[in-house]
């Protein structure tokens, strides 16, 4: 969700924190300390899937973080790669309690449904893939019975300034995947149209971004029969990424 209200403001009040991240490329997995166990072993859910990604701020005021992407295999949770992540403007907030245009990263977990972008699906990509054409938008008009889903032409109930041109942001949704939050069953008001995305100028309106390396890497590394969910977190605290 990039939001066409405040889009401004948001770039502004991002400009310092995409300094530190924006050089950042993938990054080596972290290691646990031989006393803990790997993350997603201290969680209280992971999905039920053998494939996990972690987003993981210090503190909800933070703007960037780290994300990595783990693999279950012969019960033991791995690291299969890690990068800098970016969050909301305004930090993280606890994904339940949300209200729309806070530019605010929700905390839980979700599931990924799809993936989608302006450029073609990477070579060797297996999670489904909706290419973005000059009539894709993304609903997040309150009033609209199509709050918080893809369209194809807008409805005559979604506004287009209430909603996003997924065209217009060639760089952003170069490649990306849909993050469950308020999905299933949209509560209004509550927001819509957050994604993992390729990094933009600087920290985001609400979604988790990474650089457009590491993007590619977790599209080809994505197994939908692996059922991958992403769990976005704190280190501590009331939002704890360990809580979800």
């Amino acid at each position: 969700m990039r939001g066409r209200t405040g889009r401004m403001a948001v770039a502004l009040a991002a400009t310092a924190a995409a300094l530190t991240g924006t050089l950042g490329l993938a990054a080596p997995p972290p290691a646990p300390s031989p006393s803990q166990p790997p993350l997603p072993s201290r969680m209280a859910d992971t999905g039920g899937g053998s494939q996990l990604i972690t987003a993981e701020a210090p503190r909800t005021g933070s703007t960037t973080g780290t994300l990595t992407w783990w693999e279950r295999r012969g019960g033991r949770w791995r690291a299969a790669g890690s990068a800098p992540a970016r969050f909301g403007a305004k930090g993280l907030t606890e994904g339940r309690t949300r209200r729309q245009g806070t530019n605010t990263t929700p905390t839980g977990l979700y599931a990924l449904p799809y993936a989608f972008g302006n450029a073609a699906a990477p070579p060797g990509a297996r999670s489904p893939y909706r290419k973005v054409t000059p009539a894709s938008w993304w609903c997040e008009d309150n009033a609209s019975r199509s709050y918080n889903r893809w369209v194809e032409g807008l409805p005559a109930d979604c506004a287009a300034k209430e909603s996003e041109h997924l065209a217009d942001y060639p760089t952003q949704y170069s490649r990306a995947l849909v993050i469950a939050f308020n999905y299933a069953r949209p509560v209004h008001g509550r927001g819509a149209g957050i994604f993992l995305h390729v990094n933009g100028r600087g920290a985001t309106a609400g979604c988790v971004s990474v650089p457009a390396e590491s993007m590619t890497a977790i599209l080809t590394w994505l197994r939908p029969s692996a059922r991958p969910h992403i769990a976005i977190g704190t280190r501590s605290g009331p939002t704890a990424i360990t809580r979800y």
